[in-house]
């Protein structure tokens, strides 16, 4: 008996030491390339909501309206949209490397223009060239964690690196009111100087990634020969199964009734997160603060508390392994919150709870969102073009939000009618997400998933 056991003993041995070598491994990746990758992911995302802040003088100094701000705010995802698919052609030629540094050099470049801007043409042509030049970053980059990460693991690392959405505008705020307060007179206007002073680094952090990203794990010289081989042959293990199945992936994702459901509630999603990150500064001036610097401190309250929420919410759905409501309930708590910015009194304090429930719920949609879309398409061979279809059409949410507020904001003097018709866009992407979505995981996914 003994000797009939006693193999098997070793083979759990054997097994645990292996997945413990694995945790190893995949740990040593993430430190190495995720820390980064979230800060390219934070300068992208304040390079492309920093025209919020700067519109609390740029507007007055150019003499722009809404509709001029909010089309110039929306023409950066015309831009994104159009040249997604050629920039990650280009990625799948040149390789990740040189492309996420080609990405952060032109856009950190394009930014830094963007304080030379004296009309609404050269305005709408910055932004829509800081569309094109950041175009294939976030698919990027997830093309990039897929040649590090198993799809046992992917979910967690994208989880980590879209947390970068709440805290860019944390740090931004801050930032932003120094640079327009502090800044201003030095040789030009403070939000001139705003616009140099957060979109500078990301030249810098292109540079860096040439000299510190590896395209791949045989490329990396800082694994050793026997990481290196066992991270590539899992890896290749897991693309050979795909490829097995890949002749169908098109005509599945495609023909599938509930992508389609999915991908409009992710646009839903999307115009409530870009209504939060444009107008905020602009909601936070209307409630009696003048001061931008002051603006910039409060703004990051709400950043601040929904990126703590946004990890708690996505912390709690893994452990319960609900999806459905803790998304849908997320994006109608942030629709009720706007809807009632009109109505708040005229007291910063409470335009800030209200700001801080909108900005929390909204955001946490996101990776709660693509818990939902990568648990249900994981291992089938539609889930990259599943997933490039849903991001596609949800950038069209980001042009559509935003300029609809300022058109709205420019035909009636207020706020109002855009808040409310992003609530009434969130309730809906809530309610067909009920409806549509899945209502359990087709598969256990990793620990964590949604947040760091």
């Amino acid at each position: 008996m003994y000797r009939k056991i006693q193999p098997l003993a070793s083979d759990l041995i054997d097994d645990t030491s292996e997945t413990q070598a694995q945790s190893r491994l995949y740990r040593k990746v993430a430190w190495r390339l995720i820390p980064l990758l979230f800060i390219c992911y934070v300068v992208a995302y304040l390079d492309r909501i920093n025209v919020g802040f700067a519109k609390l003088q740029m507007q007055e100094a150019l003499g722009f309206s809404d509709t001029v701000y909010g089309l110039g705010a929306g023409i950066f995802f015309i831009g994104y949209f159009l040249f997604e698919v050629p920039s990650n052609m280009i990625l799948e030629r040149f390789g990740a490397k040189k492309t996420i540094a080609r990405i952060m050099i032109c856009w950190g470049i394009v930014g830094c223009l963007m304080a030379r801007v004296s009309s609404p043409t050269e305005f709408y042509v910055l932004r829509f060239l800081l569309g094109v030049f950041e175009a294939g970053f976030f698919p990027g980059v997830v093309y990039y964690i897929g040649c590090w990460f198993p799809e046992s693991r992917r979910g967690h690392m994208l989880g980590i690196f879209m947390t970068g959405i709440p805290i860019a505008g944390l740090f931004g705020g801050p930032v932003s009111g120094w640079a327009m307060s502090s800044v201003s007179g030095l040789g030009m206007a403070g939000w001139q100087w705003l616009y140099i002073i957060e979109a500078a680094p990301a030249v810098l952090l292109g540079i860096v990634a040439i000299a510190y990203l590896d395209d791949n794990a045989k490329k990396a010289k800082w694994l050793t020969a026997g990481e290196r081989e066992r991270l590539s042959r899992a890896l290749m293990t897991e693309s050979e199964r795909n490829v097995s199945r890949a002749d169908s992936s098109l005509r599945t994702a495609m023909t599938s009734p509930r992508l389609y459901a999915m991908a409009f509630a992710y646009f839903a999603f999307i115009c409530g997160t870009y209504a939060v990150s444009f107008w905020l500064p602009t909601v936070l001036k209307s409630s009696g603060v003048t001061d931008v610097a002051r603006i910039g401190w409060y703004s990051a309250i709400p950043y601040g508390i929904s990126a703590a929420g946004m990890v708690w919410l996505c912390r709690n759905s893994d452990r319960t392994m609900e999806r459905r409501w803790h998304t849908s309930l997320a994006a109608m708590a942030g629709a009720l919150a706007l809807a009632l910015l009109p109505h708040a009194p005229k007291d910063v304090s409470v335009t800030i709870v209200l700001l801080t429930v909108a900005a929390t719920g909204i955001f946490a949609t996101m990776p709660l969102f693509w818990s939902i879309a990568t648990d249900y398409f994981a291992g089938t061979p539609s889930a990259a073009v599943a997933i490039a279809f849903i991001n596609s059409l949800g950038l069209v949410g980001g042009f559509a939000s935003p300029f609809a507020m300022g058109w709205l904001k420019t035909a009636t003097g207020s706020l109002t009618s855009g808040l409310y018709l992003v609530t009434g866009v969130l309730l809906l992407g809530a309610l067909v997400l009920i409806v549509c979505a899945p209502r359990a995981p087709t598969t256990r996914p990793s620990a964590d998933r949604c947040a760091a």
